[in-house]
């Protein structure tokens, strides 16, 4: 502010000594001509061509804008730099016309076109910034552009810009709501997004325009539950919401059973349709007499989005919250109680939390009061605690108080009546008096206690007393005619006007208990009439009138005295109740009601129900603002009921859709052929389907992202990578279908003819791409036979469950299926490869990082055999680029759990290349990677040449970080580029380590608390056996086995390979039960996605 004098000084603002002074007009003073100035000065800057006069000026300007002060005429020279290439201006630039485009509308819509021709700038972070400031100018002739702009940011390549479109769309909606058609497509295309930068932010935007279309959320359930707990945590909050309210309509409640379960619990659980089909006539009338309700079975999706417990370990408190109302509204009554720790781990927090916090305690303690009385401490107040949150606490304490406890809670009310905040000692007496009314055998103790303290100085907590004892006595007025004459006694004393109501119509109502007091007070009331409150007044008219009744001797000139005076009070309630009560009491010729007045003044009337204020509030959702305000607030969505039946749950599946025949592309050819489901499915595929639940494919649209903000040659590599990957997406879901159709129980015969119809298809297809090179045959020959025994494995595995002998019957090829297995190999060509992993049976997979171990534990009664202690590969195959984008070059790729010679902390990758074209392809190498931070590449030697028909394989190391980003690189040839990516599964990302049991114990002690995740899972019975865990573990995650000395427990360790982290995995496999999975690590992410894959694993 002191620049401002100088500033006017430098401008000859001021008269020196020997120049006359002029007057100045007060509306046009010395302010408004500096400003003025001023503006001239920064439009000159803002005119220059450096940028750091610019930018410099855009501060100022800003800076302006928040004191107070209007900019608004540096409109048109602000606008001109949107043009800017400096980022730093153009942000600045874009802060400013969001402040003042609406203001100045006809302005702004000269810097359409500019801003149009930002949404087209290769950096990512000018087209977001261009169409929040286009969404932000809030001018109707624009709806037409800024909905263009919406649907074609809508299909950025930049999760960052499709983001920004979802947050553009209920601004867009709020100025046109015409528009909501549209805006519901661009919606539903980007809530089928799989990056979770997006997915907050487009729920969000549902919520905001079409709540009601739950049908846009059925096939992306599944994905969203998956991706929430890599979404930011204010996206967290916004799904977990949206979400409880679409399991209210989709899934039963799960304790709608349980008085069933309860009476009839053996017929409810192994009863079925056979049994009553069997059953004599005394059986089936018994059967009859029951309820026709099945037992209740979660739902797979409901359980699903339950398994977000983690995320009550949030730094943040909104997260938390959410995910402890999503429990109390959708989990069964068992399970609601892991939310009470992490709430009481709130009330540490700021006192607005614990505010917000406590409402919502205060209304779960009702319904569910053991959940937190193990933390009954947790909520004593202290000396330091704000009024409003120590009268909650008192709410809890009182909730939560029973016949146990009740002495500490009590003791601990008495200690808070001695405060001196007058508002928390008035709520602590009306806590002792809801006690009361609750627990029965305290009601005399309390009474006692609430005399006595009708003796305190203090005349608010008298006159609190007298209320609360007036509802108490009440319950039992005939056993407590002492404590009505004692308040009797206080009327000369109090003056609160409720209190002395309370009095005189406890004195009224119980009149026959004090006969000889109750006359005198009311001599007393009628004195002091005129001097009363309103309240009051009322009350001594009522105890006139009862008094009149009962007593009309001694009472009955002072009633008329009375209501005399009530006659011409000044409060028209009070004359009307005067006139109402003596055409009611006196009697008259006309008037028949006064024979029945005492029926009507001295009716019995029920005790008063001391309820807590938080009952009912629980029909809002907790944690909104409806909830905190017990009224439904703008754009609050009602929490929907239970749904008597379970929707159709098939409305869900995304890839399980039929999918037996597809069009798709074959060959270098581009002929289009019908291609049955089963030959897509490759090894490598099943691979990226286990990966899928935690992750989804991410990867495939955040890939080529960054790398395509700044090349613009980047949209053409872009859309030939698309369809490389259209293709594996297609097989995926293909492999999908095949698994449902194998779940719902496919004979062994019915695969072998499946298989033979395979055989001519597979010649078909060898037509097409006759002349394609020797390497893409062995290609799709390995492909199709590890296809093969994959589908063969897993329906051995699920018959295995019907027939447990049946798999000693499986293991060696049987007679049927040995041919085929020839046949399949006569379609390949003489330099045919095996796949990487080999289809033997899972009892002879030994890792050679298990050799030393296996020795010792003589887990096998056979001896080890040496060709098979190669180390196993938990990912074979899986391709980078597809030959067909790859103009004839088809490059796969291997995680060979190998140490990278050139750095240990980086995951060694085999790329395996094969020229399926006609011309040599010449200078393979890897170009200019653009990585994430953190991560880098060790880039292998540059292939001179690739003839055609030949294969190669080079090396390289990719250093992740200890995280599942995508490394995103080009392959170069000395004509093209492709642009292609990697993501590890988690389980590469580390290196085994041995040690032994005591030192896996020790370590396992220091990695406890938030470092330890624990999961239940059932095993089936095809993998109780130490072979096929120790397998299933070890192809999933890269860990060293350790030595256990129990038969039932298995014990894995590694290290992440770039901070060196321990990974320590147990596996409890209970004979009887369910087993534990239990990962301890510092690295939280690393240990969550480690359980899903390894649960996974062990539970197909």
């Amino acid at each position: 502010m002191s620049a401002a004098p100088a500033y006017g000084e430098d401008k000859g603002g001021s008269a020196g000594p020997g120049e006359p002074e002029y007057g100045h007009d007060p509306a046009s003073g010395g302010i408004f001509s500096s400003d003025y100035k001023r503006h001239d000065d920064l439009k000159e800057m803002l005119d220059t061509n450096k940028d750091s006069l610019k930018l410099e000026a855009m501060k100022r300007i800003v800076a302006m804008i928040a004191r107070g002060k209007n900019a608004s005429d540096l409109f048109p020279a602000v606008v001109k730099n949107v043009a800017c290439k400096n980022i730093e201006v153009k942000k600045l630039v874009y802060v400013y016309l969001v402040r003042y485009a609406e203001e100045q509308q006809d302005l702004a819509l000269l810097s359409i076109s500019t801003f149009q021709r930002g949404l087209k700038d290769p950096n990512q972070l000018i087209r977001a910034s261009a169409l929040r400031v286009l969404s932000s100018i809030r001018v109707p002739i624009i709806v037409p552009i800024m909905m263009l702009a919406i649907k074609e940011a809508a299909s950025d390549m930049s999760p960052y810009v499709r983001k920004t479109a979802a947050h553009a769309i209920p601004k867009l909606y709020s100025l046109d709501s015409d528009q909501k058609d549209q805006l519901i497509e661009v919606i539903e295309k980007l809530l089928a997004d799989k990056t979770t930068l997006v997915a907050g932010s487009v729920v969000m935007a549902f919520e905001e325009v079409c709540p009601e279309r739950i049908d846009l959320i059925h096939k992306n359930y599944r994905k969203l539950c998956n991706l929430l707990i890599d979404v930011e945590e204010w996206g967290q909050v916004v799904i977990i919401s949206m979400l409880t309210r679409y399991a209210r309509t989709q899934f039963l409640s799960p304790t709608q059973n349980e008085s069933l379960l309860e009476e009839n619990p053996e017929k409810a659980f192994y009863g079925s349709e056979e049994d009553e089909a069997k059953g004599p006539g005394s059986e089936e009338a018994t059967t009859a007499a029951l309820p026709a309700r099945k037992p209740y079975v979660m739902d797979p999706d409901h359980r699903l989005l339950l398994r977000n417990k983690p995320l009550l370990q949030s730094r943040s408190a909104a997260v938390v919250m959410a995910v402890a109302q999503l429990y109390f509204h959708l989990a069964p009554k068992a399970e609601v109680g892991v939310i009470a720790k992490a709430l009481v781990r709130l009330l540490r927090s700021h006192s607005e939390v614990q505010y917000v916090v406590l409402q919502n305690v205060a209304t779960m303690s009702i319904k569910r009061r053991g959940m937190f009385e193990p933390y009954l401490k947790s909520f004593y107040i202290r000396s330091t605690d704000p009024t409003q949150i120590k009268i909650l606490k008192l709410e809890v304490l009182t909730n939560l108080a029973n016949e146990t406890n009740i002495p500490t809670v009590l003791r601990e009310f008495q200690t808070y009546i001695r405060s001196m905040d007058k508002d928390f000692v008035a709520a602590t007496i009306q806590a002792i008096g809801r006690c009361a009314t609750n627990i029965g055998r305290v009601r005399d103790t309390c009474l006692n206690g609430l005399v006595q303290l009708l003796s305190n100085r203090d005349e608010l907590v008298v006159a609190e007393s007298v209320v609360v004892i007036k509802k108490l006595l009440q319950m039992q007025p005939a056993q407590h005619g002492e404590i009505i004459k004692h308040l009797a006694k206080l009327t000369d004393n109090i003056q609160v006007p409720m209190a002395r109501a309370s009095i005189l119509w406890l004195i009224g109502e119980y009149c026959e208990h004090v006969p000889k007091i109750a006359p005198d007070v009311l001599r007393k009331m009628a004195k002091s009439f005129t001097a009363e409150e309103d309240i009051v007044k009322l009350q001594v008219i009522n105890l006139a009138a009862k008094l009149y009744l009962t007593n009309s001797k001694q009472t009955k000139l002072l009633t008329q005295y009375v209501l005399s005076l009530a006659k011409y009070d000044q409060n028209y309630d009070i004359r009307d109740r005067a006139r109402f009560t003596r055409q009611l009491i006196v009697p008259s010729e006309q008037g028949a009601l006064s024979r029945h007045a005492k029926k009507l003044f001295l009716a019995p009337k029920p005790a008063p129900v001391l309820e807590s204020s938080f009952k009912d509030r629980d029909h809002f959702q907790l944690g909104s603002l409806s909830h905190l305000l017990n009224a439904k607030a703008t754009g609050y969505q009602e929490l929907p009921d239970w749904p008597e039946e379970a929707p159709d749950p098939s409305v869900r599946n995304v890839e399980e859709e039929d999918l037996s025949l597809i069009e798709t592309h074959v060959g270098l050819l581009g002929e289009y052929t019908e291609v049955p489901e089963w030959t897509k499915c490759s090894n490598r595929e099943k691979r990226k389907e286990k990966e899928k639940p935690f992750y989804s494919d991410s990867e495939g649209e955040s890939g080529p992202t960054e790398s395509a903000d700044s090349d613009p040659e980047s949209e053409s590599a872009s859309d030939s990578k698309s369809s490389s990957e259209s293709g594996s997406g297609e097989s995926s879901s293909e492999s999908d279908s095949e698994d449902q159709e194998e779940e719902k129980g496919k004979s062994s015969e019915s695969e072998q003819s499946e298989e033979e119809s395979g055989k001519r298809k597979m010649k078909k297809r060898k037509k097409v791409a006759e002349g394609q090179g020797e390497g893409s045959s062995s290609d799709e020959g390995s492909d199709s036979s590890s296809s093969s025994s994959e589908s063969e494995r897993t329906s051995d595995t699920e018959e295995e469950q019907v027939e447990p002998d049946s798999w000693r019957k499986k293991t060696p090829p049987s007679s049927k299926s040995a041919p085929v297995a020839k046949e399949i190999s006569l379609l390949d060509l003489e330099d045919f490869t095996p796949p990487s992993v080999q289809p033997v049976s899972p009892p002879t997979i030994v890792s050679t990082s298990l050799a030393t171990d296996l020795e010792g534990l003589t887990l096998t009664d056979s001896p080890l055999v040496p060709s098979l202690l190669s180390p196993v590969s938990g990912v074979g195959r899986q391709e980078l680029l597809h030959r067909v984008a790859g103009e004839g070059l088809a490059v796969d790729y291997t995680f060979s759990r190998q140490p990278f010679s050139g750095d240990p902390h980086m995951v060694s990758v085999h790329i395996h290349f094969s020229n399926s074209s006609e011309t040599p392809i010449k200078g393979l190498h890897v170009g200019t990677p653009k990585l994430p931070p953190g991560i880098s590449i060790q880039e292998f030697p540059e292939i001179e040449s690739l003839a055609p028909g030949e294969s190669a394989t080079a090396v390289m190391g990719i250093n992740f970080c200890d995280s599942t980003q995508v490394a995103n690189f080009q392959l170069c040839t000395q004509t093209r580029q492709f642009y292609v990516s990697i993501q590890p599964p988690v389980g590469e990302l580390m290196a085994p380590v041995f040690m032994s049991e005591n030192e896996f114990k020790k370590e396992q002690g220091k990695l406890t608390g938030m470092s330890e995740i624990t999961e239940k899972l059932t095993l089936p019975d095809t993998c109780r056996s130490d072979h096929i865990v120790v397998q299933k573990v070890t192809t999933v995650a890269n860990l060293g086995r350790v030595p256990c000395g129990t038969s039932d427990e298995y014990r894995f360790a590694g290290r992440t390979l770039t901070s060196g982290s321990l990974v320590l995995l147990t596996l409890d496999a209970r004979p009887t039960g369910a087993a534990q999975l239990t990962v301890n690590s510092e690295k939280m992410v690393i240990g969550t996605m480690l359980v899903k894959d390894v649960v996974q694993a062990l539970t197909q």
